[in-house]
């Protein structure tokens, strides 16, 4: 007989809005503590100095996780002019000190070349393998750190003002594995100053925006009150990409028996027209509740993660 989890069955997101200087794993404890939760996880490390939006999953939600972290993000963060540090934020060892000081003209004129699919060599400070090793940890430990560039997509960058010489602060919209703090880099070095990352804000995650967002302090509030449930969003909430099929109590009995089941035409026309590029993965819904994730496979849904809701 399997040992029975501690805590209680919750399920569903909590959108919250981290504070500077807590860790994501941190984070994800003290959520998970507030509601007493079996399990928690969340999509896309936000590093202790930046703020903004970490989606926490709880119970039943952690089945989602892989396709949130996947989602597209936005940030806006602030550019500090004059010195190149190790980590390229504000924390890191001083490299390299200039005078220079690009104006907002002369930023928002080289935005161009970050937008797009453009080739990315992640920080030696960040969460990557290297050896089995994350590279934080050997960079801290003084060894030098060599990371392959890659693909990234940026949707967009724009210069949101320029308070004085030494900062200017920017938008953009990217997807997955996009680093704030490699654009920093290599915008610094495009303009030939040195530049590190002074502020960092993550706005958006998927659907996961500042404006449906709670705070640590809100959730606590919550809990004195036994309200902790108001700041819960539903668990398909990190499922919007993906095509939602209505289906019978009796198809949804079936696909929790981990059972598939077959689709008329007019079901299948439905499903395809909504399925991106390449995707087979369908949300499996009855009535407000999501049943499984499954894949269509020959006019029929198999279901790939069931839950139980």
């Amino acid at each position: 007989m399997g040992r029975r989890r501690k805590g209680l069955a919750v399920s569903g997101w909590i959108n919250l809005d981290k504070p500077y200087d807590l860790g994501s794993t941190s984070a994800v404890s003290r959520v998970r503590r507030l509601f007493e939760a079996q399990k928690a996880g969340h999509a896309g490390t936000l590093d202790p100095l930046a703020t903004g939006i970490l989606p926490i999953a709880l119970g039943e939600a952690t089945k989602t996780v892989p396709y949130l972290v996947d989602a597209d993000k936005a940030y806006r963060f602030t550019i500090a002019w004059g010195r190149t540090t190790a980590t390229h934020d504000r924390e890191g060892a001083t490299l390299a000190e200039s005078d220079v000081r690009p104006t907002v003209a002369q930023v928002a004129a080289a935005l161009p070349r970050f937008v797009g699919e453009i080739d990315q060599v992640p920080p030696s400070f960040s969460a990557i393998k290297v050896d089995g090793e994350r590279a934080y940890d050997l960079a801290r430990a003084g060894e030098a750190v060599e990371l392959a560039s890659r693909k990234v997509i940026v949707h967009s960058a724009r210069v949101v003002e320029g308070p004085d010489a030494d900062h200017v602060t920017l938008e953009i919209e990217c997807g997955k594995g996009t680093y704030v703090r490699a654009i920093v880099r290599d915008l610094a070095e495009l303009l030939g100053a040195c530049g590190h990352v002074s502020a960092l804000r993550r706005t958006r995650v998927g659907r996961f925006t500042e404006a449906n967002s709670v705070t640590l302090e809100l959730l606590e509030d919550l809990g004195y009150e036994a309200r902790q449930s108001e700041a819960l969003l539903p668990v398909e909430t990190a499922l919007d990409d993906i095509p939602v099929l209505a289906v019978t109590d009796e198809d949804a009995f079936r696909l929790k028996q981990g059972r598939s089941i077959v689709l008329v035409p007019r079901q299948v026309e439905l499903v395809k027209a909504g399925l991106k590029p390449g995707s087979r993965t369908v949300s499996a819904m009855a009535g407000e509740r999501v049943v499984a994730l499954c894949e269509m496979r020959a006019g029929r849904l198999e279901p790939s993660r069931v839950f139980n809701l």
